[in-house]
């Protein structure tokens, strides 16, 4: 959940960060341009001021009448384009220069230095000129009318070189960026704080519901930070767990006490029918049946307790020789086996795994005894034990003749037994009783197809330990 979440709020933040530095970047470099305008306008109303006062204007291109007011308006223009580099010059206006520097600059036919010496002479200042970036080469111009007696004689332009201000433009947008990098690390920061503290919580009560739906009904989930509703949301999660370990221990306390309770008086009723068929002639039909269901009888009570002890046992966790443990149950299977016709085989190497050694023994038992059961005479059960990182596994593979694809998603039910199989004697309730066990120790019990018949069982259980 951290990692779809974490992304959306870095998103949003950058996001947000980016929707406040664009306008702000458009508006330091606007800020710029603005203060170069304004000194520009300053420096030709400056020069306009001086060029009021010049009276005489040559015939030619080139004035050579000694002016002294013409002069000092030159000398003005010369030191501005040799300390700033701005050219600048006063043309009147047929645009023949008053006075220009440097020397050899005109004005153009077209183009924006012509278009603002155009709109001075209707007797207004240029309009500020378009932005310029700093990726452009642009020039900024800017004209003022020159004004005697109310007529406008000629105009001051300005043409200047952007390169400095694009310079401070591009050093302001640096130091934008390195303030939203900064900001943008403090929220990320944030972020993994504000979701680490979200989601805690939710990883808590991830994992007690995981125990709990593996077996761990005592599993709860412990106090936390995190936002009030999710605290609530575990403090209800555990009231839900404690009465659902209440029903449970009712429900198994229940099967455990009506098993134990029908057991007396089902040996009384066995007797008695031991007693009567001495009475009846010898092989009587009716009376070997009754002993038989009634026999039956008491082996489902009989597992009906035993499940419900295995429901209700936490295991005696040790680490354990699985493969040991898996080749003494073959050779305590094999006798029955080769009483039956069938190969029972064993595969087992050491391999070590953390399990309670009597309930892991008692599940191989019911496993094994389920594979002789359907096995036909002549064909082989095989044991083979194994481990795969994480766990020490035994499979019994039997050539029975297997499970349907419903029928796998239904064996390990209590009481559930494939309707073509119901003349093999049981109670239905062996696997059931081998996943509680394994389940109390953090095992499992899985099933799948045997190609190209039969079943495989197999039983799982953890290389590490619970203090690990």
């Amino acid at each position: 959940m951290r990692s779809r979440l974490l992304p959306l709020l870095i998103v949003l933040m950058a996001g947000v960060l980016l929707a406040l530095g664009f306008p702000l970047a458009v508006s330091v470099a606007g800020a710029q341009q603005q203060k170069v305008v304004v000194d520009r306008i300053d420096d030709t109303a400056r020069f306009a001021s001086l060029a009021q006062f010049v009276t005489k204007r040559s015939a030619g291109p080139i004035d050579i009448v000694q002016d002294e007011r013409r002069d000092t308006l030159l000398k003005e223009l010369a030191s501005y384009y040799k300390v700033y580099g701005i050219r600048a010059g006063v043309f009147y206006r047929d645009t023949v220069p008053m006075a220009n520097a440097p020397g050899d600059w005109y004005l153009p036919r077209a183009g924006a230095t012509r278009e603002a010496f155009e709109e001075a002479l209707t007797s207004r200042g240029s309009h500020d000129p378009p932005q310029v970036w700093p990726w452009q080469e642009g020039r900024l111009v800017v004209a003022s009318p020159v004004i005697r007696d109310g007529d406008v004689i000629a105009v001051v332009v300005t043409d200047s070189p952007t390169g400095h201000m694009r310079s401070k433009t591009l050093r302001g947008w640096l130091l934008i960026a390195a303030g939203e990098s900064a900001a943008m690390l403090l929220a990320v920061g944030a972020a993994l704080r504000l979701t680490g503290w979200v989601l805690r919580p939710v990883r808590i009560l991830d994992a007690t519901t995981h125990d709990i739906a593996t077996g761990s009904l005592k599993s709860r989930v412990a106090a936390a930070g995190g936002p009030p509703e999710l605290q609530r949301l575990a403090r209800s999660f555990n009231e839900m767990a404690d009465n659902v370990q209440d029903v449970l221990e009712q429900q198994r306390a229940f099967v455990a006490d009506a098993s134990h309770q029908l057991r007396n008086p089902l040996s009384a009723l066995l007797l008695r029918i031991e007693l009567l068929a001495l009475e009846l002639p010898e092989g009587n039909e009716e009376i070997a049946s009754v002993r038989t269901e009634g026999k039956r009888l008491a082996q489902v009570l009989d597992d009906l307790l035993d499940l419900a002890l295995a429901e209700h046992s936490t295991g005696d966790l040790r680490l354990t020789d699985v493969g040991e443990l898996a080749a003494e149950r073959v050779e305590a299977w094999r006798a029955l086996a080769e009483e039956r016709g069938v190969r029972l085989t064993g595969v087992c190497p050491a391999t070590t795994g953390w399990a309670d050694p009597v309930a892991l023994s008692s599940a191989l038992d019911a496993v094994i005894d389920n594979a002789l059961k359907f096995t036909p005479e002549g064909e082989e059960v095989r044991v083979t034990v194994a481990s795969n990182g994480a766990q020490s596994t035994v499979e019994v593979s039997d050539r029975g003749p297997g499970l349907t694809a419903d029928e796998l998603a239904r064996v390990g039910d209590r009481f559930w037994r494939s309707t073509r199989h119901q003349n093999i004697k049981g109670s239905g309730l062996g696997l059931s009783i081998s996943r509680a066990l394994l389940a109390a120790g953090g095992g499992s019990i899985a099933y799948a197809r045997n190609e190209p018949h039969g079943l495989t069982v197999t039983v799982g259980v953890p290389r590490t330990g619970p203090a690990e």
